[in-house]
């Protein structure tokens, strides 16, 4: 299965849910958003989406300064 995030590609064996893909990516904690192909996915909502071959993820974490 491939993915991309952040615009780079990455490959998993097998699909899986949004909360353990970001585990095997090394996000932890609550200081990011995710958009799923385009689309704002709730935190609450990690377990139940399920990635698929293809899919495009952008993660973005807050920027602190000026």
């Amino acid at each position: 299965m491939q993915i991309f995030v952040n615009g780079e590609g990455h490959s998993f064996e097998r699909p899986t849910d949004l909360s353990n893909l970001l585990q095997q990516l090394g996000y932890s904690g609550e200081t990011f958003a995710v958009a799923l192909n385009g689309d704002f996915v709730p935190r609450a909502s990690y377990l139940q989406t399920e990635i698929k071959d293809g899919d495009a993820l952008d993660v973005v974490a807050p920027v602190v300064g000026g």
